[in-house]
Protein backbone atom coordinates (compact mmCIF):
# COMPACT_ATOMS: atom_id res chain seq x y z
CA UNK A 1 0.00 0.00 0.00
CA UNK A 2 2.83 2.54 0.40
CA UNK A 3 4.09 1.99 -2.71
CA UNK A 4 0.89 2.21 -4.25
CA UNK A 5 0.94 5.59 -2.54
CA UNK A 6 4.70 6.79 -3.26
CA UNK A 7 3.32 5.86 -7.54
CA UNK A 8 0.42 8.11 -7.39
CA UNK A 9 2.02 11.01 -5.88
CA UNK A 10 5.14 10.58 -8.27
CA UNK A 11 2.77 10.12 -10.91
CA UNK A 12 0.94 13.61 -9.85
CA UNK A 13 4.65 15.04 -10.10
CA UNK A 14 5.09 13.66 -13.42
CA UNK A 15 8.55 12.13 -11.67
CA UNK A 16 8.00 8.25 -11.74
CA UNK A 17 9.66 6.00 -14.26
CA UNK A 18 7.62 3.89 -16.98
CA UNK A 19 8.54 0.11 -17.75
CA UNK A 20 11.52 1.35 -19.56
CA UNK A 21 12.86 2.63 -17.00
CA UNK A 22 13.19 6.20 -18.17
CA UNK A 23 10.70 9.15 -16.42
CA UNK A 24 7.71 10.36 -18.29
CA UNK A 25 8.68 13.56 -19.09
CA UNK A 26 12.13 13.20 -20.21
CA UNK A 27 10.43 10.43 -22.84
CA UNK A 28 8.15 13.13 -23.46
CA UNK A 29 8.95 16.88 -22.60
CA UNK A 30 5.39 17.88 -23.47
CA UNK A 31 3.51 15.47 -20.67
CA UNK A 32 1.14 17.55 -18.72
CA UNK A 33 2.94 18.91 -16.13
CA UNK A 34 1.47 20.82 -13.05
CA UNK A 35 1.42 24.48 -12.97
CA UNK A 36 3.43 25.93 -9.85
CA UNK A 37 -0.16 27.29 -8.11
CA UNK A 38 -4.14 27.16 -9.44
CA UNK A 39 -3.83 29.38 -12.36
CA UNK A 40 -7.32 30.43 -14.17
CA UNK A 41 -5.60 30.12 -17.68
CA UNK A 42 -5.29 26.70 -19.50
CA UNK A 43 -4.25 27.54 -22.82
CA UNK A 44 -3.70 31.11 -24.60
CA UNK A 45 -4.37 32.98 -27.75
CA UNK A 46 -2.49 35.87 -28.63
CA UNK A 47 -3.83 37.47 -31.23
CA UNK A 48 -0.71 39.66 -32.65
CA UNK A 49 -1.46 42.80 -34.71
CA UNK A 50 2.01 42.90 -36.12
CA UNK A 51 3.42 46.26 -37.52
CA UNK A 52 2.48 48.48 -34.24
CA UNK A 53 -1.28 49.91 -34.01
CA UNK A 54 -2.13 53.00 -33.12
CA UNK A 55 -2.78 53.16 -29.31
CA UNK A 56 -4.67 56.85 -30.26
CA UNK A 57 -6.65 55.42 -32.87
CA UNK A 58 -7.84 52.08 -31.44
CA UNK A 59 -8.04 51.52 -27.61
CA UNK A 60 -6.95 55.07 -25.72
CA UNK A 61 -8.67 57.96 -26.34
CA UNK A 62 -7.11 60.85 -26.09
CA UNK A 63 -9.71 64.25 -26.48
CA UNK A 64 -6.53 66.52 -25.77
CA UNK A 65 -5.24 65.23 -29.80
CA UNK A 66 -7.97 67.44 -30.98
CA UNK A 67 -7.74 70.67 -29.03
CA UNK A 68 -3.90 70.49 -29.96
CA UNK A 69 -3.72 69.33 -33.34
CA UNK A 70 -1.60 70.91 -36.04
CA UNK A 71 0.86 72.15 -32.89
CA UNK A 72 4.11 71.01 -32.23
CA UNK A 73 5.76 69.17 -29.30
CA UNK A 74 7.77 71.20 -27.76
CA UNK A 75 11.04 69.51 -27.10
CA UNK A 76 9.96 66.48 -29.25
CA UNK A 77 13.50 63.87 -29.65
CA UNK A 78 12.86 62.93 -33.75
CA UNK A 79 15.37 59.92 -32.90
CA UNK A 80 11.51 58.78 -30.98
CA UNK A 81 10.29 57.38 -34.24
CA UNK A 82 12.29 55.66 -36.83
CA UNK A 83 11.86 58.25 -39.89
CA UNK A 84 13.95 60.75 -38.07
CA UNK A 85 13.81 63.43 -40.35
CA UNK A 86 9.85 63.34 -41.50
CA UNK A 87 8.30 64.77 -37.43
CA UNK A 88 5.38 66.86 -38.19
CA UNK A 89 2.94 68.39 -35.61
CA UNK A 90 0.55 66.53 -33.86
CA UNK A 91 -2.56 64.95 -35.69
CA UNK A 92 -5.70 64.02 -33.86
CA UNK A 93 -7.14 60.54 -34.39
CA UNK A 94 -9.60 61.03 -38.08
CA UNK A 95 -11.27 58.11 -36.31
CA UNK A 96 -14.49 58.78 -33.35
CA UNK A 97 -14.56 57.04 -30.44
CA UNK A 98 -17.58 56.25 -28.26
CA UNK A 99 -18.08 54.29 -24.90
CA UNK A 100 -19.14 51.28 -24.50
CA UNK A 101 -19.93 48.49 -22.05
CA UNK A 102 -21.05 48.68 -18.06
CA UNK A 103 -17.64 49.64 -17.54
CA UNK A 104 -17.49 52.68 -19.76
CA UNK A 105 -14.50 51.65 -22.07
CA UNK A 106 -13.59 53.52 -25.25
CA UNK A 107 -13.25 52.33 -27.98
CA UNK A 108 -12.49 53.60 -32.16
CA UNK A 109 -15.06 53.10 -34.94
CA UNK A 110 -12.95 50.85 -36.09
CA UNK A 111 -13.92 48.27 -33.86
CA UNK A 112 -17.97 47.82 -34.10
CA UNK A 113 -17.75 44.21 -32.93
CA UNK A 114 -14.80 44.24 -30.87
CA UNK A 115 -16.37 47.47 -28.99
CA UNK A 116 -19.55 45.27 -27.93
CA UNK A 117 -17.26 43.18 -25.69
CA UNK A 118 -15.35 45.65 -23.82
CA UNK A 119 -16.43 44.50 -20.57
CA UNK A 120 -14.92 41.25 -21.09
CA UNK A 121 -11.08 42.81 -21.39
CA UNK A 122 -8.53 44.82 -19.52
CA UNK A 123 -7.33 46.86 -21.12
CA UNK A 124 -3.30 48.30 -20.04
CA UNK A 125 -2.72 51.74 -21.71
CA UNK A 126 0.94 52.19 -20.25
CA UNK A 127 3.22 49.22 -21.97
CA UNK A 128 6.23 50.34 -23.34
CA UNK A 129 9.27 48.52 -25.11
CA UNK A 130 13.10 49.17 -25.95
CA UNK A 131 13.24 49.40 -29.70
CA UNK A 132 11.83 51.63 -32.14
CA UNK A 133 12.60 48.79 -35.03
CA UNK A 134 9.96 46.26 -35.97
CA UNK A 135 12.35 43.15 -35.65
CA UNK A 136 14.24 43.86 -32.14
CA UNK A 137 10.40 45.19 -31.07
CA UNK A 138 8.70 41.68 -31.98
CA UNK A 139 11.78 39.77 -30.27
CA UNK A 140 11.08 41.74 -27.55
CA UNK A 141 7.35 41.48 -26.90
CA UNK A 142 7.78 37.29 -27.68
CA UNK A 143 10.57 36.84 -26.02
CA UNK A 144 11.77 39.48 -23.61
CA UNK A 145 14.85 40.35 -25.19
CA UNK A 146 15.54 42.69 -28.48
CA UNK A 147 18.07 39.68 -29.60
CA UNK A 148 17.07 36.61 -31.62
CA UNK A 149 18.19 33.34 -30.04
CA UNK A 150 15.65 33.22 -27.05
CA UNK A 151 12.79 31.21 -25.99
CA UNK A 152 9.76 33.07 -26.68
CA UNK A 153 6.57 33.00 -24.34
CA UNK A 154 4.97 30.38 -26.28
CA UNK A 155 7.94 27.90 -25.55
CA UNK A 156 8.30 28.32 -22.02
CA UNK A 157 4.62 27.63 -21.49
CA UNK A 158 4.86 24.37 -23.26
CA UNK A 159 8.27 23.86 -21.46
CA UNK A 160 6.55 24.91 -17.88
CA UNK A 161 3.15 23.05 -18.59
CA UNK A 162 3.19 20.71 -21.35
CA UNK A 163 -0.19 19.96 -23.05
CA UNK A 164 -3.01 18.12 -22.66
CA UNK A 165 -2.98 17.08 -26.21
CA UNK A 166 -0.64 14.73 -27.32
CA UNK A 167 -2.28 14.20 -30.30
CA UNK A 168 -1.14 17.91 -32.17
CA UNK A 169 1.34 20.25 -31.23
CA UNK A 170 1.67 22.09 -28.08
CA UNK A 171 1.57 25.33 -29.70
CA UNK A 172 0.86 26.88 -32.99
CA UNK A 173 1.52 29.40 -35.04
CA UNK A 174 -0.75 31.14 -37.76
CA UNK A 175 0.73 33.95 -39.96
CA UNK A 176 -0.63 36.40 -41.92
CA UNK A 177 -3.23 34.58 -44.67
CA UNK A 178 -3.47 37.02 -47.65
CA UNK A 179 0.22 36.61 -48.70
CA UNK A 180 1.58 38.98 -47.50
CA UNK A 181 4.72 36.51 -45.52
CA UNK A 182 5.66 36.24 -41.97
CA UNK A 183 6.55 39.39 -39.81
CA UNK A 184 9.97 40.52 -39.50
CA UNK A 185 12.57 38.29 -37.89
CA UNK A 186 10.75 35.58 -39.26
CA UNK A 187 10.18 31.97 -37.02
CA UNK A 188 12.63 33.96 -34.42
CA UNK A 189 9.29 34.82 -32.97
CA UNK A 190 8.24 32.06 -32.02
CA UNK A 191 11.71 29.45 -31.80
CA UNK A 192 12.34 27.64 -28.81
CA UNK A 193 16.23 29.29 -28.67
CA UNK A 194 18.13 27.62 -26.11
CA UNK A 195 15.28 25.36 -25.30
CA UNK A 196 14.96 21.83 -26.61
CA UNK A 197 13.17 22.19 -30.11
CA UNK A 198 10.36 20.28 -29.04
CA UNK A 199 9.11 23.71 -27.36
CA UNK A 200 8.94 25.48 -30.63
CA UNK A 201 6.19 27.07 -32.69
CA UNK A 202 4.58 24.62 -35.31
CA UNK A 203 3.96 26.98 -38.59
CA UNK A 204 0.65 26.34 -39.91
CA UNK A 205 0.23 27.21 -43.75
CA UNK A 206 -2.52 29.60 -44.75
CA UNK A 207 -2.60 27.30 -48.17
CA UNK A 208 -3.19 24.00 -48.49
CA UNK A 209 -2.62 21.41 -46.31
CA UNK A 210 -1.61 23.34 -42.90
CA UNK A 211 1.16 20.89 -42.16
CA UNK A 212 3.91 18.68 -44.44
CA UNK A 213 3.50 15.28 -44.85
CA UNK A 214 0.21 15.57 -42.91
CA UNK A 215 -1.49 12.35 -44.88
CA UNK A 216 0.12 9.23 -45.56
CA UNK A 217 1.47 8.18 -48.40
CA UNK A 218 -0.51 5.84 -50.48
CA UNK A 219 1.53 2.75 -50.71
CA UNK A 220 2.23 3.34 -47.08
CA UNK A 221 -0.45 1.63 -44.84
CA UNK A 222 -0.89 1.91 -41.41
CA UNK A 223 1.01 -1.60 -39.93
CA UNK A 224 3.88 -0.89 -42.47
CA UNK A 225 4.28 2.72 -40.52
CA UNK A 226 3.63 1.32 -36.78
CA UNK A 227 6.18 -1.13 -37.10
CA UNK A 228 8.67 1.61 -38.91
CA UNK A 229 7.92 3.44 -36.00
CA UNK A 230 8.23 0.84 -33.16
CA UNK A 231 11.62 -0.39 -34.68
CA UNK A 232 13.00 3.63 -34.49
CA UNK A 233 11.61 4.11 -31.08
CA UNK A 234 13.48 0.43 -30.07
CA UNK A 235 16.67 1.50 -31.11
CA UNK A 236 16.62 5.40 -29.87
CA UNK A 237 14.89 4.61 -26.57
CA UNK A 238 18.22 2.29 -26.19
CA UNK A 239 20.36 5.21 -26.71
CA UNK A 240 18.62 7.50 -24.64
CA UNK A 241 19.00 5.10 -21.67
CA UNK A 242 22.51 6.27 -21.83
CA UNK A 243 22.53 9.87 -22.24
CA UNK A 244 19.42 10.60 -20.40
CA UNK A 245 20.79 14.01 -20.49
CA UNK A 246 20.39 14.68 -23.92
CA UNK A 247 16.88 16.64 -24.62
CA UNK A 248 17.00 16.81 -28.12
CA UNK A 249 16.84 13.12 -28.39
CA UNK A 250 14.71 12.86 -26.31
CA UNK A 251 12.55 15.89 -28.55
CA UNK A 252 13.40 13.91 -31.67
CA UNK A 253 12.29 10.31 -30.84
CA UNK A 254 8.87 12.10 -29.34
CA UNK A 255 8.37 13.96 -32.68
CA UNK A 256 8.17 10.67 -35.09
CA UNK A 257 5.22 9.35 -32.61
CA UNK A 258 3.86 13.07 -32.50
CA UNK A 259 3.75 12.86 -36.64
CA UNK A 260 1.88 9.81 -36.41
CA UNK A 261 -0.41 10.46 -34.40
CA UNK A 262 -1.41 13.74 -35.81
CA UNK A 263 -2.08 12.15 -39.47
CA UNK A 264 -5.09 11.04 -37.59
CA UNK A 265 -6.17 13.91 -34.99
CA UNK A 266 -4.85 17.10 -36.90
CA UNK A 267 -7.44 16.96 -40.44
CA UNK A 268 -10.33 16.81 -38.32
CA UNK A 269 -8.79 19.97 -35.72
CA UNK A 270 -8.42 21.94 -38.95
CA UNK A 271 -11.68 21.31 -40.64
CA UNK A 272 -13.60 23.68 -39.65
CA UNK A 273 -15.93 23.41 -42.49
CA UNK A 274 -17.67 20.75 -40.67
CA UNK A 275 -18.84 23.45 -38.04
CA UNK A 276 -22.68 24.58 -38.63
CA UNK A 277 -23.34 27.52 -40.82
CA UNK A 278 -24.22 29.94 -37.43
CA UNK A 279 -20.71 29.65 -36.00
CA UNK A 280 -19.60 30.30 -39.87
CA UNK A 281 -21.70 33.53 -39.58
CA UNK A 282 -20.33 34.55 -35.86
CA UNK A 283 -16.88 34.28 -37.11
CA UNK A 284 -17.26 36.07 -40.80
CA UNK A 285 -16.09 32.82 -42.83
CA UNK A 286 -18.50 33.84 -45.39
CA UNK A 287 -17.50 37.56 -45.59
CA UNK A 288 -14.46 38.32 -48.00
CA UNK A 289 -13.18 41.03 -46.03
CA UNK A 290 -12.44 39.19 -43.53
CA UNK A 291 -12.82 35.81 -44.22
CA UNK A 292 -9.08 33.96 -43.57
CA UNK A 293 -8.41 35.40 -40.53
CA UNK A 294 -12.21 34.47 -39.24
CA UNK A 295 -10.96 30.57 -40.62
CA UNK A 296 -7.68 31.14 -38.45
CA UNK A 297 -9.42 32.38 -35.22
CA UNK A 298 -12.47 29.32 -35.44
CA UNK A 299 -9.52 27.22 -36.12
CA UNK A 300 -8.02 28.64 -32.62
CA UNK A 301 -11.05 27.69 -31.01
CA UNK A 302 -10.96 23.94 -32.27
CA UNK A 303 -7.42 23.48 -31.13
CA UNK A 304 -8.29 25.00 -27.84
CA UNK A 305 -11.48 23.09 -27.44
CA UNK A 306 -8.84 19.56 -28.29
CA UNK A 307 -6.01 20.93 -25.64
CA UNK A 308 -3.86 22.92 -27.30
CA UNK A 309 -1.97 24.54 -25.24
CA UNK A 310 -0.68 27.95 -27.02
CA UNK A 311 -1.58 29.28 -29.95
CA UNK A 312 -0.51 33.06 -32.16
CA UNK A 313 -2.21 34.48 -35.03
CA UNK A 314 -0.61 37.48 -36.56
CA UNK A 315 -2.28 39.90 -38.58
CA UNK A 316 -0.19 41.58 -41.18
CA UNK A 317 3.12 40.68 -42.99
CA UNK A 318 6.32 41.96 -43.60
CA UNK A 319 6.84 45.41 -45.07
CA UNK A 320 4.77 48.62 -44.21
CA UNK A 321 1.54 48.68 -46.27
CA UNK A 322 1.05 45.07 -45.36
CA UNK A 323 0.45 44.94 -41.68
CA UNK A 324 -0.62 47.45 -39.29
CA UNK A 325 2.41 49.97 -40.06
CA UNK A 326 0.66 52.79 -41.28
CA UNK A 327 3.16 55.19 -42.46
CA UNK A 328 1.77 57.36 -45.07
CA UNK A 329 -2.15 57.14 -44.45
CA UNK A 330 -3.28 55.70 -40.96
CA UNK A 331 -7.40 55.26 -42.18
CA UNK A 332 -6.35 52.91 -45.15
CA UNK A 333 -3.65 50.99 -43.19
CA UNK A 334 -5.63 50.50 -40.05
CA UNK A 335 -9.10 50.89 -41.48
CA UNK A 336 -8.24 47.63 -43.66
CA UNK A 337 -7.03 45.50 -41.37
CA UNK A 338 -9.29 46.32 -38.68
CA UNK A 339 -11.88 45.12 -41.31
CA UNK A 340 -9.99 41.74 -41.59
CA UNK A 341 -9.72 41.08 -38.11
CA UNK A 342 -12.78 42.75 -35.82
CA UNK A 343 -15.50 40.54 -36.70
CA UNK A 344 -13.41 37.65 -36.14
CA UNK A 345 -11.88 38.27 -32.98
CA UNK A 346 -15.55 39.07 -31.94
CA UNK A 347 -16.80 35.98 -32.65
CA UNK A 348 -13.62 34.48 -31.14
CA UNK A 349 -14.94 35.51 -27.28
CA UNK A 350 -18.61 35.26 -28.12
CA UNK A 351 -17.99 31.28 -29.32
CA UNK A 352 -15.27 30.58 -25.75
CA UNK A 353 -17.96 32.24 -23.56
CA UNK A 354 -21.18 30.71 -25.21
CA UNK A 355 -18.93 26.96 -24.92
CA UNK A 356 -17.85 27.86 -21.45
CA UNK A 357 -13.71 28.45 -22.96
CA UNK A 358 -13.50 31.53 -22.09
CA UNK A 359 -12.77 31.31 -18.63
CA UNK A 360 -9.75 29.17 -18.90
CA UNK A 361 -8.93 30.71 -22.31
CA UNK A 362 -6.41 33.95 -21.89
CA UNK A 363 -6.53 35.72 -25.16
CA UNK A 364 -4.16 38.71 -25.86
CA UNK A 365 -4.58 41.67 -28.17
CA UNK A 366 -1.93 43.78 -29.16
CA UNK A 367 1.42 44.72 -31.64
CA UNK A 368 4.94 45.32 -30.87
CA UNK A 369 4.91 48.92 -29.99
CA UNK A 370 2.72 51.99 -30.62
CA UNK A 371 2.58 54.64 -32.46
CA UNK A 372 3.59 58.34 -32.08
CA UNK A 373 0.36 61.35 -31.49
CA UNK A 374 2.46 63.08 -34.45
CA UNK A 375 1.46 62.97 -38.66
CA UNK A 376 4.92 61.49 -40.32
CA UNK A 377 5.39 64.35 -42.95
CA UNK A 378 5.00 62.86 -46.47
CA UNK A 379 1.97 61.52 -45.88
CA UNK A 380 -1.60 61.49 -43.15
CA UNK A 381 -0.02 58.31 -40.64
CA UNK A 382 2.22 58.05 -37.66
CA UNK A 383 5.77 56.57 -36.92
CA UNK A 384 6.62 54.27 -34.12
CA UNK A 385 6.63 54.58 -30.71
CA UNK A 386 8.41 52.88 -28.34
CA UNK A 387 7.08 54.82 -25.07
CA UNK A 388 3.47 54.01 -25.37
CA UNK A 389 1.13 50.96 -26.33
CA UNK A 390 -2.05 49.33 -25.49
CA UNK A 391 -2.76 45.81 -24.95
CA UNK A 392 -5.88 44.27 -23.82
CA UNK A 393 -6.39 40.99 -21.69
CA UNK A 394 -9.77 38.61 -21.84
CA UNK A 395 -10.80 35.60 -20.35
CA UNK A 396 -8.51 33.37 -18.61
CA UNK A 397 -8.61 34.62 -15.08
CA UNK A 398 -8.34 38.53 -16.60
CA UNK A 399 -10.45 40.72 -14.93
CA UNK A 400 -12.95 42.54 -17.39
CA UNK A 401 -13.92 46.13 -17.79
CA UNK A 402 -10.84 47.50 -16.01
CA UNK A 403 -7.83 49.92 -17.47
CA UNK A 404 -4.44 49.47 -15.85
CA UNK A 405 -1.94 52.59 -16.52
CA UNK A 406 -2.21 56.15 -18.53
CA UNK A 407 -0.88 57.87 -21.01
CA UNK A 408 0.28 61.53 -20.79
CA UNK A 409 -2.91 63.32 -22.26
CA UNK A 410 -1.75 63.19 -26.13
CA UNK A 411 -0.79 59.80 -25.82
CA UNK A 412 2.66 60.02 -26.58
CA UNK A 413 4.39 58.24 -23.05
CA UNK A 414 3.24 55.70 -20.69
CA UNK A 415 3.35 58.25 -17.66
CA UNK A 416 1.13 56.42 -14.48
CA UNK A 417 1.60 52.75 -13.42
CA UNK A 418 4.50 51.57 -16.50
CA UNK A 419 4.03 48.29 -18.06
CA UNK A 420 7.25 46.69 -19.51
CA UNK A 421 7.28 43.89 -21.40
CA UNK A 422 8.60 41.94 -18.40
CA UNK A 423 5.88 42.90 -16.31
CA UNK A 424 3.33 41.96 -19.24
CA UNK A 425 5.27 38.47 -19.21
CA UNK A 426 5.23 38.21 -15.66
CA UNK A 427 1.19 38.40 -15.68
CA UNK A 428 0.89 35.84 -18.57
CA UNK A 429 2.73 33.31 -16.72
CA UNK A 430 0.66 34.07 -13.59
CA UNK A 431 -2.47 33.36 -15.07
CA UNK A 432 -1.39 30.02 -16.01
CA UNK A 433 -0.20 29.33 -12.55
CA UNK A 434 3.07 29.68 -13.34
CA UNK A 435 5.32 31.93 -10.78
CA UNK A 436 8.06 33.73 -13.66
CA UNK A 437 10.39 33.99 -10.81
CA UNK A 438 10.64 29.70 -10.65
CA UNK A 439 10.20 28.79 -14.40
CA UNK A 440 13.80 28.43 -15.29
CA UNK A 441 16.07 26.58 -17.35
CA UNK A 442 19.98 26.53 -17.00
CA UNK A 443 21.95 27.42 -19.92
CA UNK A 444 25.89 28.44 -20.46
CA UNK A 445 26.53 28.30 -16.78
CA UNK A 446 23.41 30.53 -15.51
CA UNK A 447 19.78 29.99 -14.76
CA UNK A 448 17.75 31.94 -17.32
CA UNK A 449 13.97 32.95 -17.43
CA UNK A 450 11.49 34.42 -19.43
CA UNK A 451 11.23 38.18 -17.63
CA UNK A 452 15.07 37.83 -17.24
CA UNK A 453 15.92 39.58 -14.32
CA UNK A 454 12.91 42.09 -13.87
CA UNK A 455 9.13 41.60 -13.73
CA UNK A 456 6.31 41.98 -11.65
CA UNK A 457 3.03 41.15 -11.85
CA UNK A 458 -0.45 43.42 -12.82
CA UNK A 459 -2.43 41.97 -9.87
CA UNK A 460 -5.08 45.16 -10.82
CA UNK A 461 -6.07 42.83 -14.28
CA UNK A 462 -6.18 39.73 -12.37
CA UNK A 463 -9.89 38.36 -11.63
Amino acid sequence: MGMLALRSLLDGENLHADSSGIDNRSVNPLAPDRPHFEGKAKSVIWLFMNGGPSQVDTWNYRPELEKRDGKKIEGFDPNTGFFTNNVGPIMKSPFTFKQYGESGAWASSLFPHMSKHVDKMAFIHSVHTESNNHSPALFMMNTGMTRMGFPCVGSWVTYGLGTVNQNLPAFVVMADPKGRGLPKGHAGNWGAGFLPSVFQGTYLRPQGDPIDNLHRPNEMKDGHQRAQLDLLKQLNTRHFKESQEDLELAARIQSFELAYRMQTAAPDAFNIDSEPELTHQLYGTRNPECMQFARQCLTARRLVERGVRYIQIYSGGMSNDLSWDGHSDIVKNHGGFAKETDQPIAGLLMDLEQRGLLDDTLIIWGGEFGRLPIIQTGGSGRDHNPHANTVWLAGGGAKGGVKYGETDEIGYKAVVDRVSINDLHATILHLLGMNHLKLTYRHNGRRFRLTDVAGDVIHEVIA
